[in-house]
């Protein structure tokens, strides 16, 4: 199974954040242009980097000369994050974690977010923010949890249910169209949670730290 970092130009990740996901074997770097520069900042050497180049310093251009490959992507019906989203599965990458997917460009969040569904059904993607990470599910699914871990459930069709086993505010069928309901903040009870996903997607979202020390991720 083939897996790689996408570093976008959001929020500074931290070094030894990259460095656990390499020893998962996540062991191919790719820059969505301007994370390059938090690349250089945290001592990164990415294999790629790819965009149109509107965001990447000079001088980390310089810098990444000869040790990076440059990949020139002119289309701008596409997100610098998208484009390295489309190279990884072309490449036959399965699985990516998202890096700097969020910072002080709001709008840059939410396309995130967006891009996330919109490649669900091709490749594996989960964002790791600072504190906490997300992963988008459907269908029936197992997770390991600590008990007391706190749970975030977010879905965004109307048609979405969600039925759980192990979390402190049961779902039993619950929809929870987004602007209208959410579980924010629910708990694990059991050592592993069971959620069955009707009809959509949703969002996930969990503490990073305490899922690392677990090896939950």
């Amino acid at each position: 199974m083939k897996k790689c970092i996408i570093i976008a130009n959001g929020d500074l990740p931290k070094k030894n954040v990259v460095k656990y996901f390499f020893k998962k074997n996540y062991n191919t770097i790719i820059c969505a242009d301007g994370g390059a520069n938090s690349a250089m900042k945290i001592g990164v050497i990415p294999n790629f980097i790819i965009g149109d180049f509107d965001s990447i310093n000079e001088s980390t251009k310089n810098y990444f000369k000869g040790k990076s490959k440059f990949i020139n992507i002119k289309r701008q019906n596409d997100t610098d994050v998208e484009k390295s989203l489309k190279f990884a599965f072309i490449n036959n990458f399965d699985e990516v974690i998202l890096l700097g997917a969020t910072g002080d460009r709001l709008d840059h969040t939410i396309c995130n977010l967006g891009i996330v569904l919109k490649y669900f059904n091709q490749i594996k993607i989960k964002i790791v923010h600072q504190k906490s990470f997300l992963i988008p599910l459907s269908g029936k699914v197992k997770l390991n949890t600590e008990i007391g871990e706190t749970i975030s459930l977010y879905a965004f069709n109307e048609r979405t249910s969600i039925t759980s086993f192990g979390l402190k505010y049961k779902l039993n069928k619950t929809k929870l169209p987004f602007g209208k309901k959410e579980s924010t903040s629910n708990v694990a009870v059991k050592n592993e949670i069971k959620l069955n996903i009707e009809n959509g997607i949703i969002f996930l979202i969990r503490d990073f730290d305490l899922a690392r020390k677990n090896d939950f991720i």
